[in-house]
């Protein structure tokens, strides 16, 4: 017993011997490298195009609407792990939407500046570069909400909606963070930050969805120390975590409390700048796809949605996995991103 604890110990300290010296071999870690221009600015937001060799094959360009939490920099984490480039190589023009890090001047932020502003100001941009009457939207997560919210205000601007792992009816008990948020004083926790919500303390309440990946995560990492190439895509991930923005205080507010709380997206009683969202004037062509192993937005959330819109051309995709792996995974490359790029393609018309 001594000697296979001895050794098992010894053997620890050679791998992170070793692994100290595989991270005096890295000098940068870099994530989301694919090229990129800016192309409109505003406020603490950025529209990036990203650079095409080649003139696109697609019609209509496609706009990345990323949640406000975390960054859309997980869809680009290394070039052979790449959402993004994989959808330039299927031909398509795409733009992208850097929601930037909000400071203390931008606790005011509502909902309506995010949809009624700043992505209408994003759909506009495009639409007079392109001389066209509506553009293609891709949208993650919260980002997928906003831009349902988005096509239901403004449907003529919308020519296809592709939302991942979208929340749409918070009326469910499947997901832990569904039903910790019915309790949460979300007035006191948004006044008690002055306004801005850190980050970090997001990060910390996933991290407690599932504490055991965290003790699963650090295994991972001592399995890695002696390859590069595996401590690289641990670090890469790790980045992206600690790069995560505060939120606006008063966009998380009512997103919180009139999605998460009251479910009035659903019920047909949200308002956004003062216009009542009608889910039904939602008609343009809808991909909904929904993760099987989610545990942030697991798919009892996400499939409603197509029961609720009033498009005609409206398709489920399940994709069996995690709500990261839906990006970042080998199978992802090899089926999600070209199957969208199917489904886009059949509708570039």
């Amino acid at each position: 017993m001594e000697t296979n604890l001895l050794r098992e110990m010894t053997d620890m300290s050679q791998k992170i011997l070793k692994g100290y010296d595989t991270l005096n071999e890295i000098e940068e870690v870099d994530i989301a490298s694919t090229p990129k221009t800016e192309v409109y600015k505003e406020d603490k937001l950025t529209l990036y195009r990203y650079n095409r060799d080649t003139e696109a094959t697609y019609k209509t360009p496609v706009l990345i609407v990323y949640a406000l939490v975390n960054t859309y920099k997980m869809l680009d984490l290394q070039p052979d792990r790449s959402y993004i480039k994989n959808l330039l190589n299927a031909g398509m023009d795409v733009y992208l939407i850097d929601w930037g890090y909000p400071t203390k001047g931008d606790r005011f932020l509502s909902m309506d500046d995010y949809v009624n502003g700043y992505i209408n100001n994003c759909v506009d941009q495009i639409r007079k570069k392109h001389r066209i009457d509506s553009v293609n939207i891709l949208s993650i997560c919260q980002g997928g909400t906003l831009s349902v919210i988005y096509a239901s205000l403004f449907p003529n601007k919308v020519k296809n909606l592709v939302t991942h792992v979208t929340p749409i009816d918070f009326d469910t008990n499947d997901g832990l963070l569904f039903r910790w948020s019915k309790d949460v004083d979300f007035d006191k926790l948004v006044d008690a930050n002055h306004g801005l919500i850190p980050g970090g303390y997001l990060n910390q309440s996933f991290d407690m969805l599932k504490p055991m990946m965290k003790v699963q995560k650090q295994q991972a990492l001592a399995h890695s120390l002696e390859d590069k190439g595996k401590l690289l895509n641990f670090l890469r991930m790790e980045r992206w975590i600690s790069e995560s923005p505060d939120q606006a205080g008063e966009c998380f507010r009512q997103f919180m409390k009139d999605l998460y709380q009251k479910n009035k997206l659903v019920k047909g009683e949200l308002e956004v700048g003062g216009k009542k969202v009608n889910l039904k004037n939602l008609t343009c062509p809808l991909l909904n796809i929904f993760a099987t192993e989610d545990h942030l937005v697991p798919p009892s959330a996400t499939k409603p949605l197509n029961d609720l819109v009033g498009s005609k051309d409206k398709e489920l995709y399940s994709f069996k996995g995690g709500h990261i792996g839906v990006f970042v995974g080998g199978k992802s490359q090899k089926e999600l991103a070209p199957a969208v790029a199917e489904w886009l393609k059949k509708r570039d018309k």
